[in-house]
């Protein structure tokens, strides 16, 4: 029914002057003028509708420096981790009000994972500032606490643990991805207690270079599998729940944040593509065969000799992308990262 709505609205558009990348409300406040305050971004049928306003606040009361990663939970609101001392999660609603904001024990507030338990949802805040994760209440009660691993040698000094990133398995296990520190995966039981640690940094199939975003893939009905980034060297890493790798899916020129699945697609941001010294970054929409479909806020993506040739950002939408949190409508938030202090963008499904 949304694909067969998003048609209609595209045909209806372009019999109104061929102008099927402007949204009605846009063909009359903007006719006169040569910028188009909302524009659409992305390709095939994966485009959006820029919203840069959504989510700006009184920064007296919210303030934010780097805001890195964003969450939905059962009741539509999204948590984002920000590391202004202020404030370290503000709470939205998909208007883009913010109904709280909470914590300042996390001054390098970076990935934030949420799950489900017994009916009761929780987080997982990782702040390689800290060199520490900790799993809390919605509410920022801290329940649990990781640090450094003893079990792991390679670890001499608690700071050279800089977690990135989270994940949960379907029976509790927890994954810590050292993206910033020794980009080791450290696998943990629900309780908290060691299991196993892989990877570490190196060029080797079963190693990572900046290991920043993990997830669990259980797309198609097929067992649950890990999927990692390996930022630095553009690319995912496919693990099993036991650390062993599978394969590796390559994506040059895209220093790749953390992947997010939704309705059996994988979204991603690239935050650069060149130049950490200047504004860059794009979105990334693959479908079920890991194939780029759609690129919003870079060039349309193209394949060659089956390897996706190097994407180039339209100098405009987003200033560092960091993460992508997708809503039931498929809707898209984007925080960012060193963008100048920016709240996150909305992008609406076309």
């Amino acid at each position: 029914m949304k694909k067969n709505r998003r048609k209609f609205l595209k045909q209806t558009v372009a019999a109104a002057g061929g102008l099927a990348v402007v949204p009605f409300q846009d063909i009359f406040v903007h006719r006169n003028t040569s910028k188009v305050e909302n524009p659409i971004v992305g390709h095939g049928d994966f485009t959006y509708r820029v919203d840069k306003d959504w989510g700006i606040q009184d920064s007296s009361q919210f303030p934010v420096n780097d805001c890195h990663e964003m969450v939905l939970d059962k009741k539509n609101r999204i948590f984002m981790t920000t590391t202004h001392p202020k404030n370290n999660i503000l709470i939205y609603d998909r208007s883009g009000k913010i109904l709280d904001s909470w914590g300042t024990d996390y001054p390098g507030a970076h990935g934030l994972t949420i799950i489900e338990e017994g009916g009761e949802e929780f987080l997982f805040i990782t702040d390689p500032e800290t060199h520490k994760v900790c799993k809390t209440t919605i509410n920022g009660k801290k329940l649990l606490e990781f640090s450094a691993p003893k079990e792991v040698k390679d670890y001499k000094e608690v700071n050279q643990f800089k977690p990135t990133e989270t994940a949960v398995a379907p029976n509790g296990d927890i994954y810590i991805a050292d993206g910033y520190g020794l980009d080791f995966i450290m696998q943990y039981d629900s309780k908290g207690n060691f299991i196993r640690h892989f990877g570490g940094k190196g060029k080797a199939e079963n190693q990572f270079d900046c290991c920043h975003g993990i997830t669990i893939d259980t797309r198609g009905g097929k067992a649950p599998t890990l999927l990692i980034t390996s930022r630095t060297a553009n690319c995912f890493k496919r693990f099993t729940l036991d650390g062993n790798h599978i394969e590796t899916i390559s994506l040059p020129s895209c220093y790749i944040c953390r992947p997010v699945l939704k309705n059996d697609l994988l979204y991603f941001a690239v935050i650069v593509t060149k130049d950490w010294g200047t504004y860059d970054g794009m979105l990334a929409v693959l479908d079920q065969n890991n194939k780029v479909i759609s690129m919003p806020g870079g060039s349309s993506p193209s394949y060659k000799n089956g390897l996706l040739e190097a994407p180039v950002y339209d100098q405009k939408t987003f200033l560092n992308p960091h993460d992508v949190c997708i809503d039931d409508d498929e809707n898209i938030y984007i925080p960012q990262w060193n963008s100048g202090k920016t709240y996150p963008i909305k992008l609406h499904r076309v």
